[in-house]
């Protein structure tokens, strides 16, 4: 028997996704089409920043670089607020239909991320690790943020970029659909980041 209901529902995905593709085509197309180049990539790359950001318990130089270390930790919080507002920025700009200040500040925030990631190594290696000292309820909130903030931001990278690839080379139907569960993450760790900071501030100079 012919199912009218889902034949409708299933049109109206098709437009739906025509109508995206036909907003999002007024911007023009960054990259050429390459999945196999492009997994790769992004495969190895993810892959290096996670083993880096790993070997870092392992790595602290004691040297003195003539400021207080733990001014990049301040940088670290500071970019991921940065990032969380440009997020919502971008959110609320596509929404509206102004997609080139969507696409500018979606890359502005991996700008700021690959800067955050180099403050957070040269953190980690200049000041080493932090011991939390808060104690009561304040302290298994903190490991779950903690923890939960480490996960996600370990395991995101590769699909952010393969979200951003998508948008980059025009494929916007299937761009939206990831980013409908890349943002939310995204924007939880960018938030997180902060709060972390601001939990773990006291004892940088204990």
């Amino acid at each position: 028997m012919y199912d009218y209901k889902n034949s409708k529902s299933e049109i109206r995905d098709q437009n739906s996704e025509i109508r995206d593709e036909g907003s999002f085509s007024m911007l023009p197309i960054s990259f050429t089409k390459n999945d196999i180049q492009a997994k790769w990539m992004i495969g190895i790359f993810s892959f290096v920043v996670f083993a880096v950001v790993v070997s870092l318990r392992y790595i602290h130089v004691k040297v003195n670089l003539g400021f207080n270390v733990h001014l990049f930790s301040l940088f670290n919080a500071a970019v991921n607020s940065l990032v969380a507002l440009l997020l919502l920025a971008a959110l609320i700009a596509v929404r509206s239909g102004r997609y080139l200040w969507h696409k500018r500040m979606m890359l502005s925030a991996l700008v700021l991320s690959v800067l955050f990631l180099v403050s957070y190594i040269l953190h980690n290696i200049f000041a080493g690790e932090t011991k939390f000292g808060g104690t009561g309820i304040i302290r298994p909130i903190y490991y779950i943020v903690l923890t939960t903030h480490i996960f996600l931001a370990a395991v995101i990278l590769p699909f952010i970029l393969f979200t951003a690839y998508r948008a980059l080379i025009g494929e916007y139907a299937t761009h939206k659909k990831l980013a409908r569960i890349t943002w939310p993450l995204w924007f939880y760790v960018a938030i997180t980041g902060p709060l972390v900071y601001v939990m773990l501030r006291p004892y940088y100079y204990m």
